[in-house]
Protein backbone atom coordinates (compact mmCIF):
# COMPACT_ATOMS: atom_id res chain seq x y z
CA UNK A 1 0.00 0.00 0.00
CA UNK A 2 1.00 3.88 -0.06
CA UNK A 3 0.20 5.59 2.76
CA UNK A 4 0.77 8.79 4.41
CA UNK A 5 0.67 9.68 7.55
CA UNK A 6 -0.41 13.58 7.95
CA UNK A 7 -0.71 16.04 10.47
CA UNK A 8 -1.72 20.45 11.16
CA UNK A 9 1.31 19.97 14.31
CA UNK A 10 4.88 20.62 13.17
CA UNK A 11 7.08 17.82 12.09
CA UNK A 12 9.19 17.04 14.10
CA UNK A 13 6.70 17.79 17.18
CA UNK A 14 7.79 17.79 20.88
CA UNK A 15 4.48 16.21 21.83
CA UNK A 16 3.37 12.57 21.44
CA UNK A 17 2.17 12.83 18.05
CA UNK A 18 5.58 12.64 15.89
CA UNK A 19 6.97 9.64 17.62
CA UNK A 20 3.87 8.09 17.39
CA UNK A 21 4.40 8.64 13.79
CA UNK A 22 7.85 7.41 13.42
CA UNK A 23 7.34 4.36 15.01
CA UNK A 24 4.49 3.80 12.98
CA UNK A 25 6.69 4.77 9.52
CA UNK A 26 8.88 2.04 10.81
CA UNK A 27 7.03 -0.33 11.12
CA UNK A 28 4.78 0.14 7.91
CA UNK A 29 8.10 0.38 5.99
CA UNK A 30 9.59 -2.74 7.19
CA UNK A 31 6.26 -4.45 6.30
CA UNK A 32 6.66 -3.29 2.51
CA UNK A 33 4.39 -0.75 2.74
CA UNK A 34 5.64 2.81 1.00
CA UNK A 35 5.17 5.52 3.33
CA UNK A 36 5.00 9.36 3.11
CA UNK A 37 4.28 11.70 6.08
CA UNK A 38 3.03 15.19 5.99
CA UNK A 39 3.12 18.08 8.61
CA UNK A 40 3.95 22.24 8.96
CA UNK A 41 7.24 22.87 9.15
CA UNK A 42 9.16 22.72 12.65
CA UNK A 43 10.90 26.62 11.42
CA UNK A 44 10.34 29.41 14.01
CA UNK A 45 7.85 30.79 11.33
CA UNK A 46 5.90 27.90 10.83
CA UNK A 47 6.56 29.22 6.90
CA UNK A 48 6.11 26.05 5.22
CA UNK A 49 4.23 22.97 4.59
CA UNK A 50 6.30 19.68 4.55
CA UNK A 51 6.05 16.42 2.73
CA UNK A 52 8.95 14.50 4.79
CA UNK A 53 10.37 11.30 3.22
CA UNK A 54 10.37 13.40 -0.59
CA UNK A 55 12.12 16.24 1.14
CA UNK A 56 9.20 18.86 -0.70
CA UNK A 57 8.56 22.23 0.71
CA UNK A 58 5.69 24.14 0.14
CA UNK A 59 6.08 27.78 1.00
CA UNK A 60 3.58 29.79 2.64
CA UNK A 61 3.91 32.67 1.75
CA UNK A 62 2.95 31.59 -2.10
CA UNK A 63 -0.67 30.52 -0.43
CA UNK A 64 -1.33 33.42 1.92
CA UNK A 65 -1.99 36.28 -0.70
CA UNK A 66 -4.43 34.26 -2.59
CA UNK A 67 -6.43 33.54 0.83
CA UNK A 68 -6.35 36.94 1.97
CA UNK A 69 -8.16 38.47 -1.05
CA UNK A 70 -10.52 35.85 -1.09
CA UNK A 71 -11.05 35.46 3.29
CA UNK A 72 -11.05 39.42 3.48
CA UNK A 73 -12.76 41.21 6.59
CA UNK A 74 -15.81 42.09 4.32
CA UNK A 75 -16.74 38.62 2.88
CA UNK A 76 -16.13 36.73 5.98
CA UNK A 77 -16.05 38.92 8.90
CA UNK A 78 -16.71 36.20 11.60
CA UNK A 79 -12.92 34.57 10.51
CA UNK A 80 -11.82 38.38 11.59
CA UNK A 81 -13.74 38.53 15.03
CA UNK A 82 -11.45 36.19 16.85
CA UNK A 83 -7.13 35.99 16.26
CA UNK A 84 -7.01 32.50 17.00
CA UNK A 85 -9.93 31.44 15.02
CA UNK A 86 -8.40 33.75 12.26
CA UNK A 87 -4.79 32.15 12.81
CA UNK A 88 -6.41 28.41 12.84
CA UNK A 89 -8.33 28.93 9.42
CA UNK A 90 -5.66 30.49 7.07
CA UNK A 91 -3.43 27.57 8.26
CA UNK A 92 -5.69 24.79 8.03
CA UNK A 93 -7.33 26.61 4.54
CA UNK A 94 -3.12 26.28 3.57
CA UNK A 95 -2.99 23.26 4.92
CA UNK A 96 -5.76 21.82 2.27
CA UNK A 97 -4.28 23.78 -0.45
CA UNK A 98 -0.77 22.12 -0.11
CA UNK A 99 -2.56 18.70 0.56
CA UNK A 100 -3.47 19.23 -3.21
CA UNK A 101 -0.46 20.38 -4.51
CA UNK A 102 1.66 17.20 -3.56
CA UNK A 103 -1.18 15.08 -4.75
CA UNK A 104 -2.52 13.07 -1.42
CA UNK A 105 -5.27 11.28 -3.94
CA UNK A 106 -2.41 8.99 -5.06
CA UNK A 107 -2.37 6.94 -1.79
CA UNK A 108 -4.65 4.12 -0.52
CA UNK A 109 -4.71 5.41 2.51
CA UNK A 110 -4.00 8.58 4.68
CA UNK A 111 -3.88 8.02 8.09
CA UNK A 112 -4.12 11.78 9.94
CA UNK A 113 -3.24 12.70 13.42
CA UNK A 114 -5.30 15.10 14.47
CA UNK A 115 -8.96 17.08 13.70
CA UNK A 116 -7.98 19.60 11.51
CA UNK A 117 -5.40 17.57 9.34
CA UNK A 118 -8.87 15.47 8.76
CA UNK A 119 -11.08 17.99 8.08
CA UNK A 120 -8.86 19.66 5.45
CA UNK A 121 -7.52 16.47 3.51
CA UNK A 122 -11.23 14.78 3.78
CA UNK A 123 -12.09 18.09 1.47
CA UNK A 124 -9.19 17.07 -1.11
CA UNK A 125 -8.74 13.29 -1.28
CA UNK A 126 -9.73 11.23 -4.08
CA UNK A 127 -12.76 8.71 -4.63
CA UNK A 128 -10.44 5.73 -4.22
CA UNK A 129 -8.09 7.23 -1.25
CA UNK A 130 -9.24 5.82 2.20
CA UNK A 131 -9.11 8.47 5.45
CA UNK A 132 -8.38 6.68 8.75
CA UNK A 133 -7.69 9.51 11.66
CA UNK A 134 -6.06 8.86 14.97
CA UNK A 135 -7.08 11.52 17.63
CA UNK A 136 -4.62 12.09 20.11
CA UNK A 137 -6.53 14.43 22.31
CA UNK A 138 -9.32 17.13 22.05
CA UNK A 139 -8.42 19.81 20.53
CA UNK A 140 -11.84 22.04 21.82
CA UNK A 141 -11.32 21.13 25.13
CA UNK A 142 -7.74 22.60 25.13
CA UNK A 143 -9.05 25.62 23.57
CA UNK A 144 -11.18 26.59 26.63
CA UNK A 145 -8.21 27.25 28.90
CA UNK A 146 -7.31 29.87 26.19
CA UNK A 147 -8.46 33.09 27.49
CA UNK A 148 -9.73 35.95 24.93
CA UNK A 149 -12.43 38.57 25.02
CA UNK A 150 -14.06 36.86 22.23
CA UNK A 151 -13.12 33.17 23.17
CA UNK A 152 -16.88 32.32 22.68
CA UNK A 153 -15.86 32.27 19.33
CA UNK A 154 -12.90 29.89 19.34
CA UNK A 155 -14.97 27.97 21.55
CA UNK A 156 -17.73 27.19 18.77
CA UNK A 157 -15.25 27.04 16.07
CA UNK A 158 -13.36 24.23 17.60
CA UNK A 159 -16.32 22.67 18.84
CA UNK A 160 -17.40 22.56 15.02
CA UNK A 161 -14.43 21.69 14.27
CA UNK A 162 -13.72 18.54 16.83
CA UNK A 163 -17.08 16.84 15.20
CA UNK A 164 -16.07 17.42 11.79
CA UNK A 165 -12.50 15.51 11.83
CA UNK A 166 -14.20 13.02 14.25
CA UNK A 167 -16.55 12.38 11.72
CA UNK A 168 -14.76 13.10 8.19
CA UNK A 169 -12.76 9.24 7.77
CA UNK A 170 -13.80 6.30 7.43
CA UNK A 171 -13.03 5.40 10.75
CA UNK A 172 -11.35 7.30 13.36
CA UNK A 173 -8.98 6.07 15.94
CA UNK A 174 -8.49 6.98 19.92
CA UNK A 175 -6.39 5.09 22.44
CA UNK A 176 -9.15 4.99 25.43
CA UNK A 177 -12.77 5.44 26.50
CA UNK A 178 -12.43 8.71 27.93
CA UNK A 179 -11.94 9.94 24.47
CA UNK A 180 -14.61 8.06 22.48
CA UNK A 181 -16.89 9.16 25.85
CA UNK A 182 -15.83 12.91 24.71
CA UNK A 183 -16.51 11.91 21.00
CA UNK A 184 -19.60 10.60 21.42
CA UNK A 185 -21.29 12.46 23.86
CA UNK A 186 -20.77 15.60 23.11
CA UNK A 187 -19.88 15.70 19.29
CA UNK A 188 -22.27 13.52 18.45
CA UNK A 189 -19.72 11.07 16.44
CA UNK A 190 -21.49 7.79 16.37
CA UNK A 191 -20.38 4.99 18.49
CA UNK A 192 -19.36 2.59 15.21
CA UNK A 193 -17.27 5.57 13.89
CA UNK A 194 -15.00 5.05 16.93
CA UNK A 195 -12.10 2.13 17.24
CA UNK A 196 -10.97 2.09 20.53
CA UNK A 197 -7.18 0.46 20.67
CA UNK A 198 -4.34 1.56 22.86
CA UNK A 199 -0.93 2.60 21.07
CA UNK A 200 1.87 0.27 20.71
CA UNK A 201 5.71 1.40 21.68
CA UNK A 202 8.87 -0.21 20.04
CA UNK A 203 9.87 -0.95 23.44
CA UNK A 204 13.16 -2.87 21.96
CA UNK A 205 14.62 0.03 20.27
CA UNK A 206 13.87 2.21 23.57
CA UNK A 207 15.61 -0.36 26.19
CA UNK A 208 18.47 0.47 23.56
CA UNK A 209 17.97 3.85 24.22
CA UNK A 210 18.41 3.84 28.06
CA UNK A 211 21.59 2.33 27.90
CA UNK A 212 23.23 5.14 25.99
CA UNK A 213 25.69 7.17 27.64
CA UNK A 214 24.14 10.61 29.12
CA UNK A 215 26.02 13.16 30.64
CA UNK A 216 23.64 13.02 33.17
CA UNK A 217 24.24 12.16 37.02
CA UNK A 218 22.38 11.18 40.10
CA UNK A 219 23.22 13.68 43.45
CA UNK A 220 24.67 11.75 45.81
CA UNK A 221 22.54 10.87 48.79
CA UNK A 222 19.60 11.56 47.15
CA UNK A 223 16.43 10.25 44.85
CA UNK A 224 15.68 11.52 41.52
CA UNK A 225 12.12 13.24 41.05
CA UNK A 226 11.68 13.10 37.13
CA UNK A 227 9.30 15.10 34.75
CA UNK A 228 9.39 14.63 30.87
CA UNK A 229 7.48 16.84 28.92
CA UNK A 230 6.15 19.79 26.86
CA UNK A 231 6.69 23.08 29.33
CA UNK A 232 3.13 24.46 28.58
CA UNK A 233 0.03 25.70 30.84
CA UNK A 234 -1.80 22.09 30.32
CA UNK A 235 1.07 19.49 31.89
CA UNK A 236 0.92 21.15 35.18
CA UNK A 237 4.20 21.59 35.89
CA UNK A 238 3.62 24.62 38.21
CA UNK A 239 1.49 22.48 40.28
CA UNK A 240 4.37 19.70 40.50
CA UNK A 241 7.00 23.11 41.44
CA UNK A 242 4.41 24.24 44.19
CA UNK A 243 4.06 20.33 45.87
CA UNK A 244 7.80 20.52 45.65
CA UNK A 245 8.00 23.77 47.67
CA UNK A 246 5.75 22.60 50.74
CA UNK A 247 8.24 18.79 50.40
CA UNK A 248 11.62 20.89 51.11
CA UNK A 249 9.89 21.92 54.28
CA UNK A 250 9.80 18.69 55.51
CA UNK A 251 12.64 16.54 53.84
CA UNK A 252 15.31 17.83 51.58
CA UNK A 253 16.57 13.81 50.03
CA UNK A 254 15.75 14.64 46.65
CA UNK A 255 16.47 16.16 43.28
CA UNK A 256 14.12 17.27 40.92
CA UNK A 257 14.41 16.98 36.91
CA UNK A 258 12.40 19.29 34.57
CA UNK A 259 13.47 17.80 31.17
CA UNK A 260 11.19 19.49 28.28
CA UNK A 261 11.20 23.02 26.34
CA UNK A 262 8.16 25.41 25.91
CA UNK A 263 6.52 28.51 26.21
CA UNK A 264 6.37 28.52 30.14
CA UNK A 265 9.76 27.76 30.62
CA UNK A 266 10.59 31.41 31.89
CA UNK A 267 7.60 31.42 34.07
CA UNK A 268 8.39 28.54 35.93
CA UNK A 269 12.20 28.94 36.59
CA UNK A 270 10.52 32.25 37.75
CA UNK A 271 8.29 30.46 40.05
CA UNK A 272 11.36 27.69 40.76
CA UNK A 273 13.50 30.44 42.05
CA UNK A 274 10.23 32.26 44.60
CA UNK A 275 9.83 29.03 46.06
CA UNK A 276 13.71 28.63 46.95
CA UNK A 277 14.03 25.89 44.83
CA UNK A 278 16.99 26.61 42.52
CA UNK A 279 19.49 23.90 44.16
CA UNK A 280 17.04 21.36 44.33
CA UNK A 281 15.31 21.44 40.77
CA UNK A 282 17.15 21.56 37.31
CA UNK A 283 15.82 22.55 33.94
CA UNK A 284 17.67 20.25 31.15
CA UNK A 285 15.92 21.41 28.68
CA UNK A 286 14.81 19.54 25.37
CA UNK A 287 17.28 16.32 26.02
CA UNK A 288 17.73 13.11 22.91
CA UNK A 289 18.46 10.98 26.26
CA UNK A 290 15.24 10.90 27.71
CA UNK A 291 15.86 7.03 28.17
CA UNK A 292 18.82 6.72 29.71
CA UNK A 293 17.90 9.99 32.07
CA UNK A 294 14.69 7.89 33.37
CA UNK A 295 17.05 4.96 33.96
CA UNK A 296 18.91 7.40 36.88
CA UNK A 297 15.45 8.65 38.02
CA UNK A 298 13.39 6.93 41.14
CA UNK A 299 9.97 8.50 40.34
CA UNK A 300 7.93 10.13 37.54
CA UNK A 301 5.78 12.89 37.98
CA UNK A 302 3.11 14.31 35.38
CA UNK A 303 0.14 16.15 37.03
CA UNK A 304 -1.25 17.82 33.85
CA UNK A 305 -4.69 19.47 33.06
CA UNK A 306 -5.70 17.64 30.70
CA UNK A 307 -3.92 14.61 29.04
CA UNK A 308 -4.94 11.88 26.58
CA UNK A 309 -2.63 8.53 26.75
CA UNK A 310 1.51 10.21 27.32
CA UNK A 311 4.41 8.69 25.99
CA UNK A 312 6.28 10.18 28.84
CA UNK A 313 4.13 7.95 31.25
CA UNK A 314 4.66 4.88 28.78
CA UNK A 315 8.42 5.27 28.99
CA UNK A 316 8.47 5.82 32.53
CA UNK A 317 6.14 2.35 33.04
CA UNK A 318 8.55 0.47 30.40
CA UNK A 319 11.76 1.52 32.32
CA UNK A 320 9.88 0.56 35.61
CA UNK A 321 9.53 3.87 37.61
CA UNK A 322 6.83 4.34 40.17
CA UNK A 323 4.79 7.41 38.81
CA UNK A 324 2.39 10.23 40.38
CA UNK A 325 0.15 11.63 37.60
CA UNK A 326 -3.13 13.21 37.74
CA UNK A 327 -6.13 11.41 37.25
CA UNK A 328 -7.48 14.06 34.51
CA UNK A 329 -8.55 12.22 30.90
CA UNK A 330 -6.87 8.89 29.86
CA UNK A 331 -4.21 8.55 32.50
CA UNK A 332 -6.59 6.45 35.07
CA UNK A 333 -7.18 4.05 32.10
CA UNK A 334 -3.44 3.64 32.34
CA UNK A 335 -2.36 3.61 35.72
CA UNK A 336 -4.25 1.74 38.63
CA UNK A 337 -3.96 3.54 41.84
CA UNK A 338 -1.64 2.21 44.41
CA UNK A 339 -0.57 -1.24 41.96
CA UNK A 340 0.77 0.29 39.20
CA UNK A 341 1.19 4.25 40.42
CA UNK A 342 -0.95 6.79 42.18
CA UNK A 343 -3.56 9.51 40.94
CA UNK A 344 -3.16 12.50 42.34
CA UNK A 345 -6.11 15.11 41.91
CA UNK A 346 -5.91 17.70 39.11
CA UNK A 347 -4.12 20.61 41.00
CA UNK A 348 -4.36 19.24 44.40
CA UNK A 349 -0.82 19.96 45.76
CA UNK A 350 -1.24 19.08 48.72
CA UNK A 351 -2.09 15.81 47.96
CA UNK A 352 0.65 15.89 45.09
CA UNK A 353 3.02 16.50 47.91
CA UNK A 354 1.55 13.65 50.25
CA UNK A 355 2.34 10.93 47.64
CA UNK A 356 5.83 12.25 46.69
CA UNK A 357 6.67 11.83 50.54
CA UNK A 358 5.11 8.75 50.48
CA UNK A 359 7.27 7.42 47.98
CA UNK A 360 10.33 8.84 49.03
CA UNK A 361 9.86 7.55 52.68
CA UNK A 362 8.96 3.68 51.64
CA UNK A 363 11.61 2.19 49.00
CA UNK A 364 9.90 -0.84 48.86
CA UNK A 365 6.77 0.57 47.99
CA UNK A 366 8.36 2.60 45.67
CA UNK A 367 10.22 -0.30 43.98
CA UNK A 368 6.48 -2.64 43.69
CA UNK A 369 4.61 0.52 42.14
CA UNK A 370 7.60 0.55 39.84
CA UNK A 371 7.55 -3.19 38.97
CA UNK A 372 3.67 -3.45 38.48
CA UNK A 373 4.16 -0.73 36.30
CA UNK A 374 6.60 -2.49 34.17
CA UNK A 375 4.40 -5.52 34.15
CA UNK A 376 1.63 -4.20 32.62
CA UNK A 377 3.15 -1.90 30.38
CA UNK A 378 5.52 -4.68 28.82
CA UNK A 379 2.06 -6.40 27.92
CA UNK A 380 -0.18 -3.32 27.08
CA UNK A 381 1.95 -1.14 25.02
CA UNK A 382 2.43 -4.41 22.05
CA UNK A 383 3.63 -2.55 18.85
CA UNK A 384 2.54 -6.08 17.37
CA UNK A 385 -1.12 -5.58 18.68
CA UNK A 386 -1.15 -2.01 17.61
CA UNK A 387 0.13 -2.61 14.30
CA UNK A 388 -2.85 -5.45 13.34
CA UNK A 389 -5.51 -3.46 14.68
CA UNK A 390 -3.74 0.02 12.34
CA UNK A 391 -3.60 -3.15 9.63
CA UNK A 392 -6.90 -3.76 10.55
CA UNK A 393 -8.59 -0.30 10.02
CA UNK A 394 -6.54 0.79 6.56
CA UNK A 395 -7.90 -2.93 4.63
CA UNK A 396 -11.43 -1.68 6.29
CA UNK A 397 -11.31 1.74 4.95
CA UNK A 398 -10.24 1.05 1.53
CA UNK A 399 -12.77 -1.50 1.17
CA UNK A 400 -15.71 0.71 2.84
CA UNK A 401 -14.48 4.00 0.68
CA UNK A 402 -14.74 2.07 -2.51
CA UNK A 403 -17.82 0.61 -1.73
CA UNK A 404 -19.12 4.08 -1.09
Amino acid sequence: MKILLATYWPVPHVGGVWPFMVQLEKKLTAMGHQVDMLGNGDDATNSFIYLVNQNRKLQKDKLLPLLKAKLNVTTYPVLHANPLVNYAEFQRYMFELAAAYFNVGDYDVIHTQDVISTTAIARVRSQNTALVATLHGCVAHEIRHIKHPTDYIAHAYYDAIEHTGATSAEFTHVSNQWLKGILTNEYNVPGEQVKVFPYGFDVDHFAKRMKAKTDAARPSGKKVIIFTGRLVELKGVHYLLSALGKLKENRKDWVCWIVGDGEKKDELLKQSKTLGLEEDVVFWGKRDDIPAMLCLSDIFVLPSIIENQSVSLIEAQIAGKAAIVSNSGGMPEMVEHEVTGLLSPVGDIDALTRHLHKLLQDEAYRVKLGTNAQKWGLKHWSMDAMMQQIMKAYETAIAKRREG
